[in-house]
């Protein structure tokens, strides 16, 4: 969580001094920020689409945790203890999931309940389908 929000853009714009030293859109992804002294948090190289969607997976994938390997969806956590509950809808081709995510004890990682419409995945785990159907899972941390 720290590093994703020490390169969200928007957290370089927050104030108009920081907007001023970071000079590029706080809406644009950047490839990087200076750490030179003379350059300090200025961003550089913008508008170039592989950091967002290298920031956008990793978000998705190592941050809200949606895995999808070899047909199936897991979800593996790993958030700021502070997050109480987060969803996630997630199309595949014809299905959608719909997915609760659960922190009520403050948690960084590890899932101890996976539900399927309502009914326990041991796995953790789910085979996807695509059926046209809109699947409900609950994921308790």
């Amino acid at each position: 969580m720290e590093f994703a929000e020490l390169i969200n853009p928007i957290e370089h714009s927050k104030t108009k001094e920081e907007a001023k030293r970071f000079k590029l859109e706080p809406y644009v992804m950047e490839a990087d920020i200076y750490a030179n002294k003379d350059l300090l948090g200025r961003g550089g190289w913008n508008w170039y689409t592989g950091s967002s969607s290298w920031y956008y997976k990793a978000i998705l994938e190592y941050i809200l945790g949606l895995k999808i390997k070899n047909g199936f969806l897991s979800v593996e956590p790993c958030i700021a203890k502070t997050w109480k509950e987060y969803e996630i809808k997630y199309k595949y081709k014809t299905s959608i999931y719909h997915i609760v995510v659960k922190n009520k004890d403050g948690k960084n990682r590890g899932v101890e309940k996976f539900l399927l419409n309502g009914a326990e995945v041991k796995e953790k785990k789910i085979l996807l389908s695509d059926d046209g159907k809109i699947y409900q899972i609950q994921i308790y941390m």
